[in-house]
């Protein structure tokens, strides 16, 4: 009779040590998959461009994959697009609340280098438009002793000798601004 009770109790121990196993390669199993779907969901978002601020044009009544094919030729030039991109689709993402900004419009291209020549180009037309209002601005700044810097997405934040930053969002903010300074 006690050879049966230790068997069976060998055979508990077992089948926990066997179920303890069994976890821990589902737990390692489980890692795997969710580092593989993230993965995946990088990668198809790697043809994806957002568009922010888009206003005054209507895109329900038209196809706006069309639309932003022939549009993107227009802004950027023919030296950039000499033709218009192959987009695979584009929309605007998820309902803003009502009082809100515009929603971004997501756009797929289908190849992965003029996606890449778009970005260059508008970060290029943006940053050369953006610090050409900000430069006059700045340089009185820097005479006055201040220390103007600009950030991601055209911001100018200026930092005074006692070390306070101010951080102003547009050229007549800053403007504004330097005109109390100067007084």
């Amino acid at each position: 009779m006690g050879t049966s009770l230790e068997s069976n109790a060998d055979l508990v121990d077992g089948r926990r040590r066997l179920w303890k196993l069994h976890a821990r390669k589902q737990a390692a199993s489980n890692a795997k998959l969710r580092a593989k779907t993230a993965y995946f969901e990088a990668r198809s978002r790697r043809k994806n461009i957002r568009i922010i601020g888009l206003t005054g044009v209507d895109l329900r009544a038209r196809d706006q994959t069309a639309f932003f094919s022939d549009l993107l030729p227009q802004l950027l030039g023919d030296q950039i697009l000499p033709t218009s991109p192959e987009l695979v689709r584009a929309h605007r993402s998820l309902a803003a609340k009502p009082g809100e900004r515009p929603r971004p419009v997501i756009i797929r291209f289908h190849n992965f280098q003029t996606k890449e020549r778009v970005i260059r180009e508008a970060r290029k037309m943006r940053a050369g438009s953006t610090r050409a209002l900000y430069r006059e601005v700045m340089a009185q700044l820097y005479k006055l002793g201040l220390r103007p810097a600009l950030q991601y997405p055209a911001k100018l934040m200026i930092t005074a000798e006692n070390g306070d930053k101010v951080r102003l969002s547009s050229v007549e903010e800053a403007k504004k601004y330097l005109a109390a300074k100067q007084r």
